[in-house]
């Protein structure tokens, strides 16, 4: 499933495309065309992500809001759009690009009361300038569950992933094992602008790069990393490696049904 910083990079690539334009809008597999009816010829006039939630805004009518889920994909081109394929859910163009979406868990047109709901529902997008930490903070702070656990609950912070989990304990130093009322606020703020600063990398570069300039390829004199999800990281995927900071060997295990990635020497349990 796509990381939040993913979903904040198509709300912009939708506004590059798209934005202020009457755009064509259709359902070649037909699960979306009553709604890409009502949207056809209309213009897009805006785009919001929070978290792995995206929103095509069109003018008085409402919000296309997607999930793309485990299967979803979202694929920008150059017009001429070619001949669109019976899985498309929802294909979006004009004179001079197309974006069509397959597969995804959601894609519904909604309003805007219904869109806040989501908002509401969802916890603080480390990408969304407006949203407070403090809501995370009160959550985390009162529980027992583990810090590995709780970053991945979107209903306590939104948008982040396995990977980005595993690396911010990582470049922290906190055992992912951790319960959140052990964790201090001066660690979950650092947690927090660390990921904010990292989650910005990843949508301006469009792949997750966490490991710190001393620790590169380049600067280690190591082959870069090969990877179908890209970027250089210090523990995901990485298991039974050698720590790129003291050797040890990544360990990994499952947790909320994922698999947790940690070096046991630099994110040492509490003794």
């Amino acid at each position: 499933m796509p990381e939040g910083h993913t979903i904040h990079r198509l709300a912009e690539d939708y506004l590059h495309r798209f934005a202020g334009w009457n755009v064509r809008v259709s359902s070649p597999q037909g699960k979306f065309s009553d709604s890409a009816a009502l949207l056809d010829g209309r213009v897009l006039d805006g785009a919001d992500a929070h978290g792995k939630h995206l929103f095509l805004g069109f003018e008085d009518i409402g919000w296309v809001h997607i999930h793309l889920g485990l299967f979803g994909k979202l694929g920008f081109g150059p017009a001429p759009a070619p001949p669109a394929t019976d899985t498309v859910r929802l294909r979006v163009s004009n004179e001079e690009h197309y974006a069509d979406l397959r597969g995804p868990t959601t894609c519904a047109l909604i309003t805007g009361p219904e869109k806040r709901a989501i908002h509401d529902r969802l916890g603080p997008d480390p990408l969304r300038p407006s949203d407070d930490p403090d809501r995370a903070w009160a959550r985390i702070s009162r529980s027992r569950t583990t810090i590995a656990a709780l970053l991945m609950d979107q209903k306590i912070i939104a948008g982040v992933g396995n990977v980005y989990r595993a690396e911010v304990l990582f470049r922290h130093g906190i055992d992912p094992y951790r319960a959140g009322k052990d964790l201090t606020r001066r660690q979950w703020d650092a947690i927090w602008e660390d990921l904010a600063a990292l989650m910005r990398e990843g949508v301006r570069n469009n792949r997750i790069d966490t490991v710190r300039p001393e620790h590169t390829p380049e600067a280690m004199g190591r082959p870069p990393r090969v990877d179908d999800h890209g970027g250089e990281v210090y523990v995901y995927r990485r298991t039974n490696m050698p720590c790129l900071v003291c050797d040890t060997r990544i360990r990994t295990a499952a947790l909320s049904a994922r698999n947790l990635f940690w070096c046991p020497a630099c994110q040492p349990a509490a003794a």
